[in-house]
Order: C-alpha cells, then structure tokens, then sequence
C-alpha cells in the first residue's frame, strides 16, 4: 500500500513539473512582449524626437500626461502608445489592457486630451 502513494506521490511530482515547464514557455514570451511594448514609449506614427518637440513647444500634451489621462477612462496597463497625424491635428492611440485581460484601443486629441474614440481591440 505504501508503494502505491510513493509512486502515485511520484507521478503527481512529475506532471507537476512537467505543467510548471508548460507553463514558463508560455509565460515568460508574454512577459517579455509586455516589457517590451511598456519600454517603447511611441511606435509607428510620429517619431519620438518629434513628439518631444511638439510636447516641448507646447503644441501636444506630454506622453506622461496623455498616459494620465488614457488610464483615467480606461484603468489598466499600457501596451502601446502612437502619436499620429490625422487630418492635420495630432492624435495619440493608446492600447491598454484591462483587468479582465482585454485590450482597449483609445484615440485621445493630442493637444487637449481629450477622447476621440474607445473600443474594444481585436
């Protein structure tokens, strides 16, 4: 009877260890994709170098405060944020995602920050 719990005991370990690894190899690209898109402040769209002088002329809100503003209306983490021009006035595209795991694009006016637009992301 003892062998059996200790080879139970054993198998119970074994796929444990082998659902950890499963896990970690699932886990840790997602991780790095997160800090990834957190560390790259603006993407595609307008440089960062123009963003710093649109900001520093004062002709947008700074990327601090458009983050401010975007997790007002929408809590969460931020993802990705773009600054674009559209029909000749700056607009930011911040994703975030909640916490219930969805992502939220948000189109906010660069100059005022104000929303233009939320949805849901694909």
């Amino acid at each position: 009877m003892n062998t059996d719990n200790y080879y139970f005991n054993k198998c119970v370990s074994a796929c444990a260890k082998a659902l950890s690894v499963r896990v970690l190899l699932v886990i840790a690209p997602l991780a790095i994709a997160l800090v990834w898109f957190t560390v790259q402040p603006i993407s595609a769209g307008e440089s960062p170098a123009t963003a710093r002088k649109l900001s520093a002329s004062g002709q947008i809100l700074s990327l601090e405060k458009i983050t401010k503003a975007a997790k007002a209306l929408k809590p969460g983490e931020i993802l990705e944020t773009e600054l674009e021009r559209k029909h000749g006035a700056y607009v930011y595209e911040v994703e975030i995602l909640d916490d219930k795991g969805l992502v939220w694009e948000l189109k906010l006016d660069a100059k005022t920050g104000k929303l233009i637009k939320m949805e849901q992301d694909d």
